[in-house]
């Protein structure tokens, strides 16, 4: 028992007792882990900072990326960003108010497993019928909206008229789970993170591929995500400010930046 087998390779036994060493050391690490938010937020809070939400979408983005870039032979991207989700959705959680609205529209099974994905299962979920209770939420103390980009609702749109809400994150994180389908949106400070996109709106009744031509033109890549009521939703490859002379100079009477997020991962 736990020798190992003829062909050299380790017994099963010996691989299960390895697992458990591995176990027990993660759990000791996870402990110490899970304790540091406690510690993060009795900073903040001798800082000045408590009752403030500590979601940096940026930051937890370049931690991931430093993550991804290590060597490893197993592990995999997927792996990887599940964990540390749950971990950050847990840390963020310990540090003050924390919680979900999801509207998915048709699509409300996808829009809530993408906010797991993204989150975790720290925060509480409650799943609204219209994005206007889910962006009502958002403005709320540890307020997330995650919505679902199909249906055909503009609701994209309305955060033209409300700056304090913006776009933070599209979903999913990792492009391998799918093409973007739901977006993120919160009282939050957007800062980039070194890989990012900016979310773009415009009224032009030109089509998508004139208005990606017009972007061009001045230097700006572009990419349609959705479109409805008159309105369309572009990402913008690289962090954009609102007030910024190329987005003035593109196409459309009401246009305006939402937000802003990170890249996908796995590009």
């Amino acid at each position: 028992m736990g020798r190992d087998t003829p062909t050299g390779a380790p017994s099963l036994d010996a691989v299960r007792a390895r697992i458990d060493i591995v176990d027990s050391e993660l759990l000791k690490l996870l402990d110490e882990r899970a304790g540091l938010a406690a510690a993060v937020a009795a900073a903040k809070k001798a800082a000045g900072g408590d009752g403030k939400f500590g979601l940096r979408s940026a930051r937890e983005a370049q931690v991931l990326r430093h993550l991804l870039a290590q060597p490893r032979e197993s592990a995999t991207p997927a792996l990887i960003v599940r964990i540390w989700r749950e971990i950050i959705g847990d840390s963020l959680s310990r540090q003050g108010p924390f919680h979900l609205a999801v509207w998915g529209g048709k699509q409300e099974t996808r829009a809530v497993e993408l906010a797991r994905l993204r989150f975790g299962i720290a925060p509480p979920m409650a799943i609204v019928e219209k994005p206007e209770q889910a962006l009502a939420a958002a403005k709320t103390p540890g307020g997330v909206a995650v919505l679902s980009l199909g249906g055909g609702h503009a609701w994209w749109g309305r955060l033209l008229a409300q700056p304090s809400l913006r776009v933070f994150a599209t979903l999913p994180c990792l492009s391998s789970w799918g093409p973007t389908s739901a977006m993120a949106v919160a009282e939050v400070k957007v800062e980039p993170s070194g890989r990012d996109q900016t979310l773009w709106v415009t009224d032009s009744n030109l089509p998508n591929a004139k208005i990606v031509e017009a972007l061009s033109r001045d230097g700006v890549a572009g990419e349609p995500l959705a479109e409805s009521g008159g309105l369309k939703l572009f990402a913008l490859a690289g962090f954009y400010q609102t007030d910024d002379a190329r987005l003035a100079r593109a196409p459309g009477t009401l246009s305006g930046v939402i937000g802003a997020a990170p890249e996908p991962f796995d590009l």
